[in-house]
């Protein structure tokens, strides 16, 4: 049993709470926290981004999806908690499990800053609850503090729009809508808004803020007050807690907000005759589709990124091969990775904390090496990388699975099965409006005719020097609320796992064009080449032939001059047509 969860239990004995829940969130709706909000990892020792911890007075359990399905059996190992598969047959929700223990007299406690307003509303009408007592802050000894950062302005060559323009198209989104105030809680929605930058969490640079938009007022709170120079048109910068003051003192009226980000807390300060309307953030909305500017500048990120994956991998190959062959572990190839990407013009900071999983910690979906689980790399077998940048033009995520050496059979089909998924969802040709749903079911199918799959969506919406994970729209089962529009930039990612063995995940991230025929399909913008060595000729068809060879090509057309000499012979035979 872990100690953080004894004395959490004492602290709700003297409170008189029966269960405390525990998200791993600020709820201002980034996929990162800062430390400082990190209250489930620090009970739980579980340090998935996605995970919601429930501490009863006997039993806990902690609900994740599949992607840390294995991460969580062993970092919850030992530790009295109970793993709760999402989506697994048998297991059921958060919302079902309480109805299951809690009875009329049990007491629900949660710090109602860090739980959204829509969760908050349907516990208040279920269940006893205790909203605004943050319990883990009483146990949690030298807590991490909130440090504001630097706030600053993006130049208009990379956002092509300005905060005036973005906010004139906000109220008329307003005015469409009948609507009086819009209250923005998501941080990359207010980043994208104002056109500014931080680095308050990490991987994403953004700040923390909320913005209140009314007919003739923009107030923007912050807690770095310190940009007074920078130009906001009209908009007002105030304190960043004075947001629940001036929420209570609003005139009647009607106010937009999206109760899956905003708080509860907030919520709950929101007068009565203030009529709330639940919707998407409008910005959700515009951000995903990107304008000239934006694709152009993100184009110049993603040829940056291909040389520094270029360089990475030929040195990998290379060192592994060598008759002088030093040591490489996950955590020495992710950190020469970083370098590559570090000598880039314009790069900014890492978008994600790279996946670099050998063998059996392939099959991790989210694995994180740390110096317990760090695996030497062996010239065999798989090594998979999911990795990204910020570059000041844009951001990049990218997968590659690559052979290190010898592969079995098995191995060399499940790639190129995984590829052939990636090529049917490159190659897909749509509607406008088409649901993410459909578009995974393209990708999936080559994979199901061999009785295989995975637990993971296909694609996510990607932020333009913003959160690298972003929607509205999603490319997964689950992919059913926003369809698909020109200019949305999203990842194609399939994979396959095979749990102890290895992991096989290959991701590109595209942009949604306009067709010659009127319809809608999928560009890349992602160059590196794939891996060769693990591709079955035999099980690709011509059409998949004839897709892989173009875009081989077009790595090496657009990589090649950026390239020493060496490195360049390597890559135009890694994209010789196969």
């Amino acid at each position: 049993m872990r100690y953080e969860i004894i004395k959490l239990r004492e602290k709700m004995k003297e409170k008189k709470i029966d269960f405390y829940l525990v998200p791993t969130t600020d709820y201002h709706g980034s996929e990162y926290v800062h430390e400082y909000f990190q209250c489930r990892s620090f009970l739980s020792g579980f340090t998935g981004s996605a995970g919601t911890l429930l501490v009863g007075l006997d039993e806990a359990w902690l609900w994740t999806d599949g992607r840390y399905f294995i991460q969580a059996e062993m970092q919850l190992k030992e530790s009295g908690i109970k793993l709760m598969k999402m989506n697994e047959p048998g297991v059921p929700t958060l919302e079902e499990h309480l109805d299951q223990v809690m009875n009329e007299d049990s007491v629900l406690g949660f710090d109602g800053k860090v739980i959204d307003c829509s969760t908050g509303f349907d516990f208040e009408k279920k269940h006893n609850i205790v909203w605004n007592i943050d319990l883990v802050d009483e146990i949690w000894n030298n807590r991490p503090k909130i440090i504001p950062s630097e706030i600053y302005k993006l130049p208009q060559s990379v956002t092509g729009e300005s905060s005036f323009e973005k906010l004139k198209r906000i109220r008329n989104y307003m005015n469409d809508k009948s609507v009086d105030y819009h209250l923005i809680t998501c941080l990359e929605d207010i980043a994208w808004l104002f056109n500014m930058r931080g680095s308050d969490v990490k991987y994403t640079p953004v700040f923390y803020a909320y913005a209140l938009i009314g007919k003739k007022f923009a107030f923007l709170y912050l807690m770095n007050e310190e940009c007074n120079d920078i130009d906001l048109n009209d908009v007002q910068v105030r304190p960043y807690n004075q947001i629940f003051n001036d929420l209570k003192e609003l005139d009647a009226g009607s106010l937009l907000l999206d109760q899956s980000l905003a708080s509860y807390a907030l919520a709950k300060t929101i007068p009565s005759d203030i009529k709330i309307i639940d919707g998407i953030n409008p910005c959700e909305i515009m951000k995903s589709q990107k304008n000239d500017k934006e694709v152009s500048s993100t184009r110049n990120a993603h040829i940056k990124d291909g040389v520094a994956m270029v360089k990475f991998i030929y040195w990998l190959k290379n060192v592994l091969h060598s008759p002088f062959r030093q040591e490489i572990s996950e955590i020495s190839a992710s950190d020469y990775l970083e370098v590559c990407r570090r000598e880039q013009a314009g790069f900014m900071d890492l978008s994600f904390e790279t996946i670099s999983g050998y063998g059996p910690n392939g099959a991790i979906v989210h694995y994180s090496a740390t110096p317990e689980t760090n695996k030497l790399l062996k010239p065999e077998g798989f090594l998979l990388v999911d990795s990204g940048a910020h570059y000041s033009d844009g951001s990049t995520d990218i997968t590659r699975t690559i052979s290190l050496g010898n592969l079995t059979q098995k191995m060399k089909e499940d790639y190129t099965t995984v590829l052939r998924g990636h090529i049917a969802l490159a190659k897909a040709e749509f509607e406008e409006g088409t649901l993410g749903v459909e578009l995974d079911k393209l990708a999936r199918k080559p994979l199901q005719e061999r009785g295989l799959d995975y637990n993971h969506g296909t694609g996510h919406g990607v932020g333009h020097l913003l959160s690298i994970h972003e929607g509205p729209q999603y490319i997964s089962p689950r992919g059913d609320k926003y369809g698909f529009y020109e200019g949305m930039i999203t990842s194609n990612e399939p994979g396959y796992y095979l749990e102890g063995e290895y992991g096989i995940r290959l991701e590109n991230e595209t942009i949604c064009v306009k067709k010659d025929n009127k319809l809608l399909g999928f560009e890349t913008i992602t160059f590196c080449p794939f891996d060769r060595e693990s591709i079955n000729r035999e099980m690709l068809t011509e059409d998949e032939i004839e897709w892989l060879n173009i875009y081989h090509s077009q790595v090496y057309e657009k990589l090649s001059p950026y390239l020493d000499d060496d490195i360049k012979i390597w890559l135009k035979q890694s994209c010789e047509p196969i």
